[in-house]
């Protein structure tokens, strides 16, 4: 009898626990490559409305970075800027402030790169989301994903992105893809087998009007 209340209750502790670890604290970490090459350097003004919206999405404990896509991006230096939020609200509310500070001073003083190194970027988004161990992981590729390489660089590397959902929002087209509508969809086609032979989630958004998916807690 006195086995069979101490496995009861060793049973119920059991459960009670894996209840709490199934519903621990919600953590998100959101990295956002912008595109600064060339004349995709005008899109960023639609780039501040995103990361406006994102900021009012995302909670205390989340973290939040931005990171330029430029001729290597494969460095700590291509980071504009980066927040993991305060648990207190008043906090929160004067990081986020000082985060839409940061970025629109770099709208305004950006420059356009030469190259666009996307891989790197993603690699570092990659690196950066598994060192602060976030629950749930999601890189947003604003850009046309047209990628140029400066000669030297190695970037024909595989990705690694279990757990990861990569975004890639207003992938406008391209006066070539006007012209070859085909090299706009291998383009597409040819990032999604990059980041799903990864093992990462693929996910396209060109309606920036539409960004509730990216913030819904699974």
């Amino acid at each position: 009898m006195v086995f069979r209340m101490k496995a009861i209750l060793l049973g119920s502790m059991m459960g009670l626990l894996s209840a709490c670890a199934d519903s621990g604290p919600y953590n998100h970490g959101v990295y956002m490559l912008l595109d600064t090459s060339g004349t995709y350097t005008k899109e960023l003004v639609q780039a501040q409305r995103v990361i406006n919206f994102a900021l009012t999405q995302l909670k205390p404990g989340d973290t939040f970075a931005i990171g330029r896509v430029d001729t290597g991006s494969f460095s700590e230096k291509d980071i504009i800027h980066k927040q993991t939020f305060d648990d207190r609200p008043s906090m929160s509310n004067q990081q986020k402030r000082q985060f839409r500070e940061k970025i629109n001073r770099f709208v305004k003083t950006v420059k356009p790169s030469r190259y666009t190194d996307i891989t790197g970027g993603i690699l570092q988004a990659t690196e950066f989301l598994k060192e602060r161990a976030t629950r749930k992981k999601t890189i947003i590729i604003f850009s046309d994903l047209k990628e140029e390489i400066q000669k030297g660089y190695v970037r024909n590397i595989d990705f690694h992105l279990e757990g990861f959902r990569v975004i890639a929002l207003n992938v406008t087209k391209l006066r070539s893809d006007n012209i070859d509508p085909r090299k706009y969809m291998k383009r597409m086609e040819q990032w999604k087998n990059r980041v799903e032979s990864g093992e990462g989630e693929w996910m396209v958004i060109n309606d920036i009007s539409r960004l509730e998916p990216i913030f819904i807690e699974d």
